[in-house]
């Protein structure tokens, strides 16, 4: 009588723990966080419990890299905290091009799309949103950068050369050529904050003698789309490719710990990962509070 009990009890803990991998779906990503979901089962959202069980654990961390679990928190909270991370982090970036003389063969167009995908280091939590209505910007929410280079032959290539990189000088033009130029009093507030390009091996264009480009561009705050690359899943990339298989799909169970999530944050190098992460906390909490002041409100009126 006490092993016929067993067997289902066994399954119900499964479904509340852990999260099938069917064929063609993902079966119990849904919450249980609420009384009566499962018969025999106290699952109602207690702060104390959910304190001594929430955890996270650092995998790995370096100057652009940190991998971390969060462990013992509901898929929607970790998926939210997973798109806040992607899109609503603020960041520097080009935002207005000025092209003043572009004799390239790449158009404008295609030349300001180019700069504006070049990570900018310069930490947004010290600069303010600028208004959408200013045109010129402050030292207190604008960052001025220039790309000012001409490529012109180089006087000491050997007569019978063929090759550019002997015959001219500055006909790649990189993203270390973008320089800082400091607004009001940014030259002594930034002194040591080496703003500029990330990297300065961008290739954005290759120029011939008398071509040049004088270009000026404006970074603003604000949020934007980013990638976050899972580089290295602990080796277990949920493949269902057993499941294809007729004679081994009734053999294997594949699943997932319900409250456990890996997170990679790959960081484009403005802020380290782990400043990435508190702030994506914090918008996190500021939404949660809005709703808690709009829900506040209603029951008011």
């Amino acid at each position: 009588m006490t092993a016929k009990m067993a067997a289902p009890m066994s399954n119900v803990d499964e479904i509340r723990d852990r999260v099938i991998l069917g064929e063609f779906g993902v079966k119990n990503v849904h919450t249980t966080d609420y009384p009566g979901n499962y018969p025999g089962y106290d699952d109602t959202w207690d702060f104390e419990k959910f304190k001594k069980n929430f955890r996270i654990e650092i995998i790995s961390s370096d100057e652009n890299t940190l991998e971390f679990d969060m462990i013992g928190i509901d898929a929607a909270i970790a998926n939210a905290f997973r798109r806040i991370l992607l899109a609503e982090v603020p960041t520097m970036a080009i935002e207005k091009v000025f092209i003043y003389n572009n004799t390239s063969i790449i158009q404008d167009e295609i030349l300001a799309h180019r700069l504006g995908l070049v990570p900018i280091k310069a930490d947004p939590r010290l600069f303010e949103y600028r208004n959408s209505e200013d045109q010129e910007g402050t030292e207190i929410d604008t960052i001025q950068l220039q790309l000012k280079v001409k490529c012109t032959r180089n006087p000491r290539a050997p007569k019978d050369s063929s090759d550019p990189k002997e015959l001219y000088l500055n006909h790649m033009i990189y993203s270390g050529d973008i320089k800082w130029l400091p607004i009001g009093n940014q030259a002594d507030v930034f002194a040591d904050a080496k703003i500029g390009p990330v990297h300065g091996d961008i290739l954005l264009a290759q120029v011939r003698p008398g071509q040049e480009l004088d270009i000026v561009m404006h970074c603003v705050k604000g949020i934007g789309r980013k990638v976050a690359k899972v580089v290295n899943s602990r080796l277990d990339t949920c493949s269902r490719e057993v499941l294809r298989h007729d004679d081994l799909k009734s053999l294997v169970k594949l699943g997932r710990v319900r409250d456990h999530f890996i997170f990679s944050v790959e960081s484009t190098g403005i802020l380290p990962p782990d400043v990435l992460v508190t702030e994506a906390i914090n918008v996190l909490m500021s939404k949660c509070q809005k709703f808690l002041t709009e829900l506040e409100a209603t029951e008011m009126d």
